[in-house]
């Protein structure tokens, strides 16, 4: 009963939609705590919109007709995942009190954009 358990939990840990799920919702979690004002407000929007964006994308791509289009929505998920560690650069900058918890979510962002990265150069190297 153990081994199926732990089998299950590290499963769970490489599930990447989940993951690209988490990383969206602790993005918001982050982002309504942060003060409104004109400069935030527009920061936030994009922010919260590339960092959906992500994972939805990447659940498209698990959907994908064909290695082409599979290709196509991964490549956007590289482009979102950068854009997202754009703004959150940027509301750190605006943010000085939030620092460490935008670094954090930009660090998870890094990582995913190495992963998509990964995942795109493999599908392209077995063309």
């Amino acid at each position: 009963m153990n081994d199926q358990s732990t089998n299950v939990q590290t499963e769970k840990k490489y599930d990447l939609e989940e993951r690209t799920a988490r990383f969206a919702e602790e993005a918001i979690s982050l982002l309504l705590r942060l003060p409104r004002n004109p400069i935030n407000d527009r920061l936030v929007g994009q922010a919260t919109g590339s960092t959906g964006s992500l994972g939805a994308n990447y659940c498209e791509a698990n959907e994908a007709e064909s290695k082409k289009d599979f290709e196509h929505k991964i490549g956007i998920c590289k482009k979102e995942t950068k854009e997202s560690k754009h703004w959150i650069r940027l509301l750190a900058t605006a943010n000085p009190n939030f620092r460490d918890e935008l670094r954090t979510l930009w660090k998870e962002a890094q990582e995913l954009l190495l992963i998509f990265s990964k995942i795109l150069s493999s599908a392209r190297g077995s063309n």
